[in-house]
Parts: structure tokens; sequence; C-alpha cells
């Protein structure tokens, strides 16, 4: 501690000297020691340094003097010590620098006391171990050498005392010519922009250029700097002519612009003989095609003129049809190109009609359909257009062949079909069938609508069924190949003329069957199934009504004339018959018959005689096996009672072991039934099976439950009524002309889709 009460001490720095004296003895030190620049030596030359990561050259060290670390912040003891505390929750840890990345000093900077009065770095390096070691050198002295004469020379006349010398530089043609196709010709717009005056005032003197192009085509001087200007002390130019300098530039840049010129001019004309070379091939060609397609037409025409000559009247050698074919394929063959781009309808019309018109002028074409088809069939290859096949075109002025059939072949046709009756259909449509595929299917189109279907249509409205002795299906459907639908509008008249001739009629007359039976197919199934509701089956509801049944004495002659139009009538329709006409009267027969103590074999063989007499078809319909059925049960409960059984011993088992028997067909047959539509599906594939549309009920559940994934499958070995039993989830069912029953408690009830669906879940 000082003693700060005690009188200030000053220490002698010497005695002040005047500013003569001063002024003298700087004087005679820079004489005694003088230090040229050039001559500094190398330690003495500054170094690049190295600072650390992120070190700002800004950044302050401590400036506590040369204390060691161990007295950092000693001064604290006499306070709080916020700042130490600060620092640490700031993130500093004692012993390293600060920073972020711990890049600060740890010591504070040391000083160097310099030994005289020059300037920086003139007494040699004032580094200190510290700055050395927290700043290395990076650099070799060879570098800071350099850089230091080079930083030393900026200030020095030249040493060698003489002027530059100018370089120059040379361009050679090659450079010109690869400046000039580097740099295209300008588009018409960017042309008209160019042209416009440019004044340079970047040289000595002021320069005016005509278009931006100009200014890129400048033969720039490396010594081309502006003119300094004269000094007291400097020197005049010794050679300054400015008009001549630009003399020689403009020379030198009209001469660039010939060199790059004429390069372009000589590649001009390299292209254009090698684009006339291929001229030149091209147009041989042409040259020689031309000439062959002269040659060729030449004789076209030559063997035209020929033809011409022969058809003469008084000619001695007259052209016939066969030698004409010959020379059209000819011309076909060898000049196929000149045949199709020379106008054949003419050529046809000129020489090839009058042969045909000759050829066919005897013909009768239903006596010999046939005669021409070969020579017809013959001339479509050579004079048919093909490009209107495509489109079916009937333009006559375009296409020979068409126009030879239409001409030629068409009024013949004309004349045949007006004197031609349409009862005597045959011989028109052999006629017909033999050209159907040589002429045009137009004109076809054209005979069948325009000629035979108007006389088609009177005979229709002139025929009678009940006096004419041929039947109409004889000269009708023979037509149904060649025209199918264009006869729709006959069927009409023709169905209201046979439902007159019906009124009268009783089924007993098998004529009506013979004459209706070809319609069938022919009609559709709707207007035919309503015909015969109409016309047929109320006939035929009366002739059952008409029948009587008697055990003992039966005629059956009703009974045939109703079955046999079981192909005719639907089945509905004959089921219907036979629910409403047949079967009330057939059970009350035999109920009154069980009631008298019959001979049950008579029964038996008298109810298997009437089941016999229906087809396997009729018999499977639901409601033709519910009346056997109920038959059965009738026969069933007569044989069960006490006095039938007394009466005939053995009539019960017998009664039994027939319908036991009859329903073991029934089952076999509904199961052969399943076994068909089970392999018609396997057949048809499951895919498609999956996605068709369900054929039936079944199919319709079956499809419902394996949408909400419910178990739909059939019970083995059980049936209800001869019904085959599923079980739809926990449900029993059973399946009866499209209608679910589900077993209730004591009975089976009916019901909906949707119901047993939601019974099900």
């Amino acid at each position: 501690s000082r003693d700060y009460s005690a009188p200030v001490n000053f220490i002698s720095a010497g005695l002040k000297k005047s500013a003569a004296e001063d002024l003298s003895e700087d004087d005679s030190d820079d004489d005694e020691k003088p230090v040229k620049q050039e001559e500094t030596p190398k330690e003495f030359v500054p170094k690049k340094l190295k600072t650390g990561g992120n070190f700002k050259p800004s950044q302050k060290g401590f400036a506590g003097g040369t204390k060691s670390f161990v007295d950092f912040g000693s001064w604290e003891r006499h306070t709080k010590g916020i700042g130490q505390k600060l620092l640490q929750k700031m993130g500093y840890v004692p012993g390293k620098g600060l920073g972020k990345n711990a890049q600060g000093i740890i010591n504070p900077i040391e000083a160097k006391q310099r030994k005289g009065k020059g300037a920086v770095g003139a007494y040699g390096s004032e580094r200190t171990s510290q700055s050395l070691q927290d700043f290395p050198v990076v650099d070799s002295e060879e570098e800071a050498e350099e850089e230091f004469q080079k930083e030393l020379s900026q200030w020095r006349k030249d040493p060698n005392g003489g002027k530059k010398k100018p370089k120059y530089s040379y361009k050679t043609v090659e450079e010109l010519k690869a400046k000039g196709r580097i740099n295209k010709q300008l588009s018409a717009p960017q042309k008209e922009l160019a042209q416009v005056k440019v004044i340079d005032m970047t040289g000595r003197e002021q320069k005016v250029y005509y278009s931006y192009s100009q200014i890129s085509h400048k033969h720039n001087i490396p010594d081309d700097s502006p003119q300094q200007p004269l000094g007291k002390d400097s020197k005049p130019q010794g050679f300054a002519l400015p008009e001549l300098e630009h003399n020689l530039q403009l020379l030198i840049d009209i001469t660039e612009q010939e060199i790059i010129q004429n390069d372009r001019q000589l590649q001009y004309e390299r292209d254009m003989v090698v684009n006339l070379t291929h001229e030149i091939q091209k147009m041989s060609e042409v040259l020689s095609h031309e000439e062959r397609a002269i040659s060729n037409l030449s004789k076209v025409l030559e063997m035209v003129e020929e033809c011409e000559r022969r058809m003469q009247p008084g000619c001695e050698n007259p052209l016939t049809l066969d030698e004409c074919a010959k020379i059209f394929e000819t011309l076909q063959d060898k000049y196929y190109e000149e045949y199709r781009m020379s106008d054949r309808v003419d050529l046809a019309v000129a020489i090839v009609y009058p042969l045909m018109k000759d050829y066919f002028k005897n013909w009768d074409p239903l006596k010999d359909c046939t005669y021409g088809t070969e020579i017809i069939g013959k001339w479509k290859s050579l004079l048919e257009n093909d490009q209107l096949l495509s489109h079916n075109g009937q333009d006559l002025s375009t296409d020979a062949f068409h126009r030879l059939v239409w001409e030629i072949w068409m009024p013949y046709v004309r004349n045949i079909v007006a004197q031609w009756q349409p009862r005597n259909c045959g011989s028109m449509v052999d006629f017909l069938d033999s050209w159907v595929n040589v002429v045009p299917v137009w004109i076809l189109d054209n005979i069948l609508d325009q000629l035979i279907f108007p006389k088609l249509q009177k005979e229709v409205e002139n025929w009678n069924p009940l006096t004419d002795t041929v039947p109409i299906h004889s000269w009708i459907h023979p037509w149904l190949p060649l025209m199918q639908a264009r006869l729709e509008p006959l069927y009409s008249p023709i169905r209201n003329k046979l439902a007159n001739a019906l009124q009268k009629w009783h089924p007993s007359d098998s004529s009506a069957k013979l004459i209706l039976q070809p319609w069938k197919d022919v009609f559709t199934p709707g207007s035919w199934e309503a015909f015969m509701v109409k016309n047929i089956v109320p006939k035929l509801g009366m002739c059952l009504n008409e029948l009587i049944i008697n055990p003992h004495q039966q005629h059956m002659d009703a009974f045939y004339w109703v079955i046999d139009w079981e192909g005719m009538i639907s089945v509905s329709s004959l089921v219907g018959l036979l629910e409403k006409h047949f079967f009330p009267k057939w059970l009350q027969v035999l109920c009154s018959w069980l009631s008298n103590s019959p001979n049950y074999e008579e029964i038996t063989k008298w109810y298997l005689g009437w089941k016999s007499m229906f087809s396997d078809q009729v018999l499977a319909h639901p409601s033709i096996k519910d009346k056997f059925n109920e038959a059965l049960d009738i026969m069933n409960r007569a044989v069960s009672s006490s006095v039938g059984g007394y009466m005939q011993p053995g009539a019960r088992e017998n009664i039994a072991y027939l319908t036991h028997t009859e329903r073991r067909k029934d089952f076999q047959y509904e199961a052969m039934q399943e076994r068909r539509e089970a392999e018609n599906m396997a057949q048809r594939g499951i895919g498609m099976a999956a996605s068709s549309v369900p054929m039936n009920f079944k199919d319709l559940i079956q499809t419902k439950a394996e949408e909400h994934n419910i178990v739909f499958m059939p019970v083995i070995g059980k049936r209800h009524e001869g019904k085959q039993l599923y079980t739809f989830g926990r449900i029993v069912i059973y399946i009866d002309r499209g209608v679910v029953f589900v077993q209730g408690e004591k009975t089976w009830v009916p019901t909906s889709l949707q119901s047993l669906i939601d019974m099900a879940k």
C-alpha cells in the first residue's frame, strides 16, 4: 500500500532543448543512420495473422496488466461478487476464454516497448510470445516478401527508365471466320433496331458507328489508354496522328468485314452446290418416272384405240366380251397405276356396256338364274371402285361396275319382277340367292324394297285363309333369309286374317294347327302368345267343359284335341285350362267313386291312366302336382277309414305304396332338375353366374344371403310336401312357386324376402 499523504516526487527526464538544437540533432541522426525501405530486414515485414473460429478483431482482451489469472477478479472480495456470478450464469468456465467457442484470450494483452521513435515495425517485429501463441503466423516468408516488394514497387519509377514497348495483338483469318460464323445474322426486327447511329467516346477521339455490331468488331490495342494531360515536367508525345490512326483502324475494320463476308459467301455457294446436286437427283428421278408414265400411257392408249377400232360395225374381227375382259385384266396387272388413275367409267361405258347388252339380250332370269354370274363377278373385280366399298356408296358417276349393273342388268330384273306371280316364289328366291354376292348391296336392297315387297304386300291383302288352298307360309317364309325384318309389316294383316278365320273354328278341326304351326317361330313370342290367348285358348276351354269324365265309359276325343295343342300354347295357359275346366270335374268323380265301396285297384289304374295322359313338362308344373297329390290324399283318407279298410283288406297298403311311389318319382324328378341346373351353372362358370341376374327365386335368395353374409344351404334328407327344406341362418324354410315359407310353432307361414333377412339377422 502507498502513502498518499506524502509529497509528490518527480523523476527527472533530462533538460528541454531549444527548437533549433533539436532540429539540428535530428538532421545529424538521419545522416548517420540512413534507413532505406528497400533494405528493410525480412523480420520487419508485417505478416498475416490466423484468427480463431469466430474471433473478431474488434474483440477486446483484459486490460489488467500482466497479472496471472489467479488474481483475476480478486477485487470482488471487497464486493458482493455479482460480476463473477453473472459470467458463470452465462456459461463462463474459469480458466477458459470468453465467447461461445471459448475463443477469447485468457491472459491480458502484453505490451512491448519500442526501441526508438520510428514507425510501427521499423525496429523489427513487435510480436510478443503471447500474441504468437494466440495468433500464429500462417504464410511463408517468401509470400510476404513478394507481397512487400509488389507494394513497394508501386511507389517507384521504372528502374529501367525506358518506355514500355507497345504490345500488339494479331488475328488470323481463321479466327475472323470463326467469329463471323458465331455472330449469326440478326433477325429482321433486330436488324431494324441495329441500324442506329452510335457515338463512341471511350477512346482518345470520338468515333461514330452505324450499328451496335460494329462496336464488337473494334480492333482493340492494349496500349489504347486515354492520353494523360501534359504537366510541367512531362514531355509531349512524339507520334500523335489521330486522323491517320482512324484511317488505319477503318481500313482494318473494312478488311475484316470483307474477309468475313467472303467466307460467308463461300459457305453459301458450297451449300448451294450441295442443294443443287440434290435437286438434280430429284429431278432426274421425276424425269425417269414421267418418262415411264408417258410410255405406259402411250401403250394404254394403243390398247384402247385397238378396242375402239374393233368396236366399229363393219370390223372383220369384232371384239368379244371375253377378249375385252382380258384387255382390262392386262391393264389392271401391267398398268395398275394408270388404270386406277384413269377414268374407268367412260372407258367401260364406251366399250363394255354395248357388249354386255348383247350378252344379256335373250336372258330370262327365272329360267336360268345363274346365267352371267361368272361374267358379272369377273367385271366386278375389274371395275368396282375400292374406295366406295367402305361406305356402300351409290355414286354412279364414280363407279363403273355399279353403273353397269344399274343400267344393263337392272332393266331385265324389273321386267321379270313385273310379270312374276308372288305365289311362285321358288324361282325368284333362287335367282336372287344366286346373285346376292355379285350385285352391290344397295341394288339388292332396292330390288327387295321397291320391287318384291310391294308385290308380296298386295298378294297378302288378296289372300283369304278360308278359300285359298295354298297356305300362306309356303310363299312367304322362303323370303325370310333374304328379307328378314322387311317382312314385319306383313305379319299384322296376316294375324288379323287368321283371327277372323278362327272365329267359327272348333278344336276338332286339326287344319288350324297345321296353318298356325309354321308361324310360331316367325312371330315374336309376345305377339304369338297374345294371338293364342285370344283365339285358341277360349275354344280349348269350351272343349274341356264339354268333356264328360266317366270311369266306366270314357270318351277321350275332346281331351286329345286339347292336349294336341300343348306345343303351340304355353305351359302356363294349358295348366290354367286344366285347373279351371278339367281337375274340378276329375276330383269330383274320384270322390263320388270312393264313396260307393269301390275297387281300389281299379281306382289306382284309373289314377295312373289319367296321369300318363300328361307330358312330363305338364306334370312337373307345381299346380298339376298339387292336384294329383290332392287326389292321393283323398284316396288315403278313404282307405284310412274303418269302413274302407274292412270292405277291402290290403287296400290301405296298396294306396300307401302308390302314394310313396308317386312322391318318390316327384323327388327324383326334382333332384334331376336341380342336378341339371347345377351342371348348367358350372358350364356357364362361377364368375358369370355370380355376375348374372338371378334366374329363379332360389338364386335370388342365395344372392341376398351372400350380400348379408347369411348361411343358406339345403337340409340333407329333409322335405316338406315334396319341397326341399333349406336353412337360412337359423331359420328353416322351403320355397313353393316363388313364395318363401318359414317354419312357425304349428304351421308354415309365408313371408317376404326382406322379413326373412330381418328374422335371420
